[in-house]
């Protein structure tokens, strides 16, 4: 499927984040950036600082977010001389090729996206006015992420869900100027999303999110993760009490993590009474230091260290602009006459 493919995946600097993240979005994104470059393709992988500020406008902590997700990133197995790793602002093509792409985007299009509607659906449940507190930057959102898409030539776009819209949109976008000009200027996108990536629940049982505030955090020392750990809800069933492993909060999170001998060990112990709260608490304790050791001890490194990661994400830069810069070139041609 990746066979000589070129896959292309942006991370917002917003927020920090935690384990459910790491599992359910950063290690599987790496690992299919692998796959595509294993079978010839190319992999670009982007922090989408642009879109970050249309909701963070403290400079301090965007440059902080930034530095924090280029870590994680790197720490969890991102190799930068492999994968095009860089970030958005670093591309000065990319708001003129978004320019460009405003010209053939109806305004229909801005209207249904998602974040757009859910920032009036919200304001409306206040009782607000319906744009109120709404930028540009938010309305158009989805023609930025399309300019991001097709400058590299991207074929496939990993997404979730929730953000296949955004792909069919810079598809659309594409379409619109290839038929246009009748001549093949953008590659058309298509989205791919992985229904077995593990959505990790948090201590409370509702999807891990530090909105929810019930995530696990993810490279901060042994005692903040036991802490958060031991405080996920359980029942007052005695140990000797035989329990059905799915009803047990602890188990649904340890599943995300643990080896099938693992699982198997705690599932049983809860069936036959054997096992207390207590000790599946401190099994899922290892299992995620077991995890996440060695990233942390890489992640603290370049934390201390960011002058190094700052080379990396020019040096990304660098080797990513040649391909936004041709598609730019194409399309100014195209548009003007040139």
């Amino acid at each position: 499927m990746f066979e000589g493919k070129t896959i292309l995946t942006g991370v917002k600097p917003t927020g920090t984040p935690h384990l459910g993240n790491y599992l359910g979005a950063i290690k599987p994104a790496i690992a299919l950036g692998n796959k595509a470059l294993e079978q010839g393709g190319k992999h670009y992988m982007f922090i989408a600082d642009y879109h970050a500020i249309n909701a963070e406008k403290n400079p301090e902590i965007l440059r902080e977010k930034t530095k924090e997700i280029s870590c994680i990133y790197l720490a969890s197995g991102l190799d930068p001389e492999k994968s095009f790793f860089f970030r958005q602002s670093d591309i000065p093509e990319i708001p003129e090729i978004t320019t460009i792409l405003y010209a053939y985007t109806p305004k229909g299009f801005m209207n249904k996206a998602h974040a757009y509607k859910a920032a009036v659906d919200k304001n409306r449940e206040a009782g607000k006015p319906d744009d109120d507190g709404i930028n540009m930057g938010l309305y158009t959102y989805p023609t930025l992420m399309a300019a991001d898409i097709v400058a590299y030539d991207s074929d496939i776009v990993p997404v979730g869900k929730d953000q296949v819209q955004h792909v069919e949109i810079a598809r659309d976008i594409a379409g619109a100027i290839n038929a246009h000009y009748n001549k093949e200027l953008l590659k058309l996108p298509t989205y791919y999303f992985d229904d077995n990536v593990a959505v990790v629940p948090g201590v409370d049982g509702r999807k891990m999110s530090k909105s929810y505030g019930n995530v696990i955090p993810l490279f901060e020392d042994d005692k903040s993760i036991k802490k958060a750990i031991f405080s996920i809800k359980t029942d007052s069933r005695p140990m000797e009490e035989p329990k059905n492993p799915d009803e047990i909060l602890v188990y649904e999170i340890y599943k995300s993590i643990a080896t099938p001998e693992q699982l198997k060990e705690m599932g049983d112990g809860l069936r036959q009474g054997k096992l207390g709260y207590g000790h599946i608490k401190n099994m899922l304790l290892d299992a995620v230091i077991a995890e996440i050791k060695e990233a942390r001890e890489k992640y603290n490194y370049y934390m201390s260290h960011f002058d190094e990661v700052e080379e990396m994400l020019q040096k990304g830069a660098q080797k990513a602009r040649p391909a936004a810069q041709a598609t730019l070139k194409r399309l100014k041609d195209a548009v003007f006459g040139r």
